[in-house]
């Protein structure tokens, strides 16, 4: 996590408004960045484009054999350059993996310029609690993110600053963080748990101890699109709306949210500063770190 003074008062009044005009697209050479859930879609087209203007991608999947896989795919497919290119997995469902995730990363990239937070799951139908004994949808798509950037935070805050971009959702603004029961035990909804996941993803965004936006990329054509409507964009699409996130010559406010290019405001409790600190310190709990 990279620290920069919060900038909850500029996101809070944030309001829709329309874009500024878009920087040239800059050469992203020397610079590393890792992708979460790589291995298709929307984080899979991300890793596309961020090689293709120079980075070196990390490029995560579930597995290593999965993440191979996908970097053998850009290489073979996308005329990707190999040396651009690093698999690393690790099963968001086991906290101690993102854990060994964070170790290697830092072990081998010792300075991150970006972390794009893309791995997502739908909640599935029936509640489902993972080893640590958190619902499965909350601890992918949001704990297992808090607790990497937390890890990461070392590589991340570097002379150049390192900057967190976390792929969220518009169903965000339909969720609500069940303090009482955030496993949602005592009454589950699948729509409501993943909802509430995105919710608390970009809640943290906001959180003062780091630089990072959350960005809505779109309704796409990937596995999470039976959640928004019949029909989707292309995942190339929506990965573009993050790459330019990761640019540093886009300038970003903490804690910001886009509707693809376009700046807006969040849900309300996505700006306020004691759901922000009330949810770093669940997440603190539920991850087992202390800060």
């Amino acid at each position: 996590m990279s620290v920069l003074p919060s900038a909850l008062p500029s996101s809070a009044s944030a309001s829709t408004s329309a874009s500024a005009p878009l920087p040239p697209a800059s050469d992203l050479g020397g610079r590393t960045v890792l992708v979460t859930g790589a291995t298709s879609g929307i984080g899979h087209q991300t890793a596309r484009l961020l090689a293709e203007r120079g980075a070196t991608v990390l490029v995560h999947g579930r597995t290593t054999e999965e993440a191979h896989a996908a970097v053998d795919r850009l290489v073979t497919l996308a005329g990707v350059p190999a040396e651009r290119l690093c698999g690393y997995g690790a099963d968001f469902t086991r906290l101690e993996e993102v854990e060994r995730l964070a170790v290697r990363v830092i072990a081998d990239h010792p300075r991150l310029d970006v972390l794009v937070n893309n791995a997502g799951m739908a909640a599935p139908e029936r509640h489902t609690v993972t080893a640590d004994g958190n619902e499965i949808a909350f601890q992918v798509n949001f704990l297992a993110h808090y607790l990497l950037t937390h890890l990461l935070e070392p590589a991340l805050s570097g002379d150049r600053g390192g900057r967190v971009v976390n792929v969220s959702s518009s169903l965000h603004r339909s969720g609500s963080i069940q303090w009482a029961d955030p496993q949602r035990a005592r009454r589950y909804s699948r729509l409501a748990a993943y909802a509430q996941s995105q919710l608390a993803l970009t809640v943290f965004a906001a959180d003062p101890r780091v630089t990072a936006v959350s960005v809505h990329p779109g309704i796409c054509a990937t596995s999470l699109l039976p959640l928004y409507a019949h029909e989707g964009t292309a995942p190339a699409e929506g990965a573009a709306h993050v790459v330019r996130l990761c640019d540093p010559a886009v300038e970003i406010v903490n804690g910001a949210y886009y509707d693809r290019d376009r700046r807006v405001a969040p849900a309300a409790a996505a700006t306020e500063e004691r759901t922000v600190r009330r949810l770093a310190r669940l997440a603190d709990v539920l991850v087992g770190t202390t800060t």
